[in-house]
């Protein structure tokens, strides 16, 4: 095989990926109306219009405005409206007022994508392999606004009154344990961090040694059920089982229950995608933080895991249904170093005041896991697919 036919082929196959996770991200949205594109109830909340915009902008400003000879933009207010958080690039809309761009209109922010699709197969159809990492990023990029279209417009739908539909038999948070138990794992050096071929973020590398004590996990994760008795027995009022910064967050925003639960003629419901229904004991836990996570293990007389633990531990449990909260801050790995320029923004600079969640989510993409993926949030946060796995406290 020549390296002109190596290179067809890679031609090939990025096309390939790339409409598929592009027309994923439409199909996503086939259930929407019009008015369900703009809503944006608080902050860290982003409009699906939003979304479907930014993954846009992502291939237009970083790969046709200087691969693509001639290329014309399609709006020259798009990279303001739409740039996320990229210093390097320039100025950009204030996070808190996406959901106030009622203009451009829906139909228009198709025809944005349209376009740039079509610029970027013509592109990747005669380019070098040159693009495809970059290509690559952006694609799972894409990927991870796909969960976050999910987890944003379960907040708006569950935030409206009606607790509308968003698809029937969608109900992401629907999941059973397959395992229970506790998986011993012997004290001793383990390798972290991606290693090999494929792809991964820069907040994955680069692979160290790590030294664990002898510990135990949890095979099964924490039920709606388990969680419920916490309530009955006042958690949510026990200081003593709260850190302080939890404990805080509990009583000033009136926190009694994981987000979405309601309390209606005495049972326990739930909003999902699928709609309002009660709570089912034997699901997995879910939209959980961090602080409700902590405070639960406490309970338990356990311990969250480090995402160290949960890595060496990760080959032998079942996951995937949940992000789960690990005891880990997030902290860049030993060799560590930000690319440069506007891509070097993408992790490196969120590594403050936020903890790490292992694994992956009913919500996330398919192809988007893997043991090494180091999600990562704010402690209170809730509205993420996350849940609780634990481990018993360390006896040295």
């Amino acid at each position: 095989m020549t390296s002109s036919q190596t290179l067809t082929s890679s031609s090939v196959d990025i096309a390939e990926k790339y409409d598929s996770v592009r027309t994923y991200s439409e199909t996503q949205c086939e259930s929407l109306i019009t008015e369900d594109y703009i809503p944006q109830p608080v902050f860290y909340i982003s409009p699906p219009k939003w979304h479907l915009g930014h993954t846009t902008w992502f291939f237009e400003e970083f790969i046709l405005k200087t691969y693509y000879e001639g290329y014309k933009v399609f709006d020259a207010e798009f990279s303001y409206l739409f740039n996320s958080y990229y210093n390097t690039v320039g100025n950009r809309i204030l996070r808190p007022n996406r959901g106030n761009l009622t203009r451009p209109s829906v139909e228009k922010v198709y025809k944005y994508r349209a376009y740039v699709d079509q610029h970027m197969i013509r592109l990747l159809n005669k380019s070098s392999a040159d693009i495809f990492d970059l290509v690559e990023l952006g694609l799972n990029h894409e990927q991870q606004h796909q969960e976050l279209f999910l987890t944003d417009l379960k907040y708006i739908l569950g935030h409206n009154p009606l607790f509308p539909v968003y698809k029937k038999g969608c109900n992401l948070s629907g999941h059973q344990n397959s395992e229970h138990g506790f998986l011993e794992i012997e004290e001793g050096k383990y390798e972290i961090g991606f290693q090999g071929d494929g792809f991964c973020y820069d907040n994955e590398l680069s692979r160290h040694t790590v030294f664990l004590h002898d510990f135990e996990i949890s095979k099964s994760m924490v039920t709606n059920g388990a969680f419920m008795e916490f309530i009955r027995d006042g958690g949510y009022r026990r200081f003593e089982l709260w850190l302080d910064e939890g404990w805080s967050w509990v009583n000033e925003h009136k926190i009694t229950a994981p987000k979405y639960w309601h309390m209606h003629d005495g049972i326990w419901h739930c909003y999902t995608l699928a709609g309002f229904i009660p709570v089912a004991k034997d699901d997995i836990l879910c939209h959980i933080s961090y602080h409700e996570a902590a405070a639960f293990a406490a309970w338990k007389n356990m311990r969250l895991p480090t995402e160290f633990e949960w890595e060496a531990a990760s080959d032998f449990l079942n996951w995937g249904d949940r992000w789960e909260w690990t005891a880990s801050a997030y902290l860049p790995y030993p060799g560590f170093e930000k690319p440069p320029g506007a891509v070097g923004e993408y992790n490196g600079k969120f590594m403050i005041n936020q903890m790490v969640l292992r694994g992956a989510s009913s919500a996330t993409s398919a192809g988007h896991s893997r043991k090494t993926y180091r999600n990562f949030f704010h402690p209170h946060y809730q509205w993420q697919f996350s849940g609780i796995r634990l481990a018993k406290k360390q006896k040295l």
